[in-house]
C-alpha cells in the first residue's frame, strides 16, 4: 500500500510539473507573438512523442491546450497581416503528437500552413507533411486525402501529387464519388478557374472552422471575378469590333444589348471600365487572390 501510494504521489508530481512547463512554454509562445520569431526560438518547446510519454494520460488533455494556443497564434498573426508564421507548425507538430487522432489540427492547420503571407504560413510543403502524418495515423478518414490533394493542386500547382491523393482517398471506404472526379480531372492536369472553384467550395462544405470558411469565401470570391473580368474584356472587345472604337462607359453595352446591365463584384459594386477598355474592381482589398484586375 505504501510503494503504491508513492508511485502516485511521484506521479501526480511529475504530471503537475509537466502541466506547468507546458503553460510557461506556451506563455512563451505568447510573448514571441509580438514580435517575428525564427525556428530557432522555438527549440525550448518539449518534443510533442517526450510530452505524450511524460503526460500520464492526459495527452488529450494537453493536445487540446497546445491546439488552442496554435489557433491563437494564428488569428493574431492573422489580424496583424504578419509575413512569418514561425511558431506555427511546429505547434501543430506538437499537438498532432500528443493526439494524433485530433483531425481538426491536421485539416485546419494545414490550410493555414499552406496559404500565401499574409494570409498564411505560405509553407505547404509543410502543410504537405502534417496531412500525411494524419493519414498515416488515421488511413480511413478520406478527408484526409482530399485537403492533401487540394494543397497539391492550389498550393504546390503538382498536379500529378493532387491525382495520387484524390485517387488514395477515392479508395476509402465511405469516401465520396467526386474524388474519383477530381482524380480526372488531376490527370488532365486542367489547371482552370472551375476546378480551383470547385475545390474551394468543397473545402468551405466540409469544414466547420469559421477562419478557413472566411478564407474559402474570399478565394471564391476572388475566382468568380477573375471570371467575370475575362468575360467582360471578351465583351469590351466585341463592342470595339462592332463599332469601331471602345465603349465610354458601360450603358454602351447595355444599349448595344451586349450586356444586361451593369456588372457588379461579388461585394455588389460595379466593376470599373477603364478608358483603354481594361476593367478593375473598385477595391482590390475586398479581394486579395485577385490574379488581375487590380
Amino acid at each position: 500500500m505504501k510503494a503504491n501510494r508513492t508511485v502516485t504521489v511521484i506521479s501526480a508530481f511529475l504530471f503537475l510539473a509537466l502541466f506547468v512547463g507546458s503553460v510557461f512554454s506556451l506563455r512563451e509562445v505568447d510573448g514571441l507573438r509580438g514580435k517575428e520569431a525564427t525556428l530557432e526560438e522555438v527549440l525550448y518547446l518539449p518534443s510533442g512523442k517526450t510530452v505524450k510519454r511524460l503526460s500520464l494520460g492526459y495527452s488529450s488533455l494537453l493536445a487540446d491546450i497546445y491546439w488552442t494556443r496554435a489557433v491563437q497564434y494564428f488569428g493574431g498573426k492573422f489580424v496583424r497581416q504578419s509575413t512569418r508564421y514561425d511558431l506555427l507548425y511546429p505547434l501543430l507538430d506538437i499537438t498532432t503528437d500528443l493526439d494524433p487522432r485530433l483531425i481538426e489540427a491536421y485539416q485546419t492547420g494545414s490550410v493555414f500552413l499552406c496559404q500565401p503571407p499574409p494570409e498564411g504560413a505560405g509553407q505547404p510543403d509543410k502543410a504537405v507533411a502534417l496531412l500525411e502524418k494524419g493519414i498515416r495515423e488515421n488511413p480511413t478518414y478520406w478527408r484526409l486525402y482530399f485537403t492533401l490533394g487540394f494543397v497539391h493542386y492550389t498550393d504546390r500547382r503538382d498536379p500529378k501529387a493532387a491525382q495520387e491523393a484524390f485517387e488514395r482517398g477515392s479508395n476509402v471506404t465511405g469516401a465520396l464519388p467526386f474524388m474519383k472526379v477530381m482524380a480526372a480531372r488531376m490527370a488532365e492536369r486542367s489547371d482552370d478557374v472551375t476546378t480551383a472553384m470547385y475545390l474551394w467550395k468543397t473545402v468551405y462544405d466540409i469544414t466547420a472552422d469559421p477562419t478557413v470558411k472566411d478564407t474559402a469565401t474570399r478565394h471564391l470570391n476572388s475566382l468568380q471575378v477573375d471570371l467575370d473580368l475575362r468575360e467582360l474584356a471578351r465583351q469590351v472587345q466585341f463592342y470595339r469590333k462592332k463599332t469601331g472604337a471602345l465603349p465610354a462607359n458601360w450603358m454602351d453595352l447595355v444599349h448595344t444589348q451586349i450586356l444586361p446591365g451593369v456588372p457588379i463584384d461579388p461585394n455588389r459594386t460595379p466593376y470599373k471600365l477603364m478608358p483603354d477598355g481594361t476593367i478593375q474592381v473598385e477595391d482590390p482589398s475586398k479581394f486579395p487572390f485577385l490574379n488581375q484586375g487590380r
